[in-house]
């Protein structure tokens, strides 16, 4: 990111007070663990259901489409590597 200095140009005066929190030096830590921090237990029962998490554009599904098609004429194949 830009100094501190110049990214309060760009930045509007409200949200200055937390121009810190997306410097270089705050980015390259883990944020200290507050009070409110907290673990979601799921019932024992419980089990996710796939659901799509959002609509695809029209560019998208074609790539994903084009995609598709070249695997299942074996064009291309899925990487196995880690």
């Amino acid at each position: 990111m830009r100094s501190e200095k110049e990214a309060k140009k760009l930045v509007l005066e409200r949200f200055h007070k937390w121009i810190q929190i997306f410097g270089k030096k705050a980015s390259k830590r883990i944020p200290i663990r507050k009070l409110w921090d907290h673990t979601i237990r799921m019932k024992e029962k419980f089990v996710p259901r796939k659901r799509k998490v959002y609509l695809l554009s029209r560019e998208e599904r074609e790539e994903h489409m084009f995609i598709a098609e070249q695997l299942r004429k074996r064009y291309i194949r899925s990487l196995k590597s880690p």
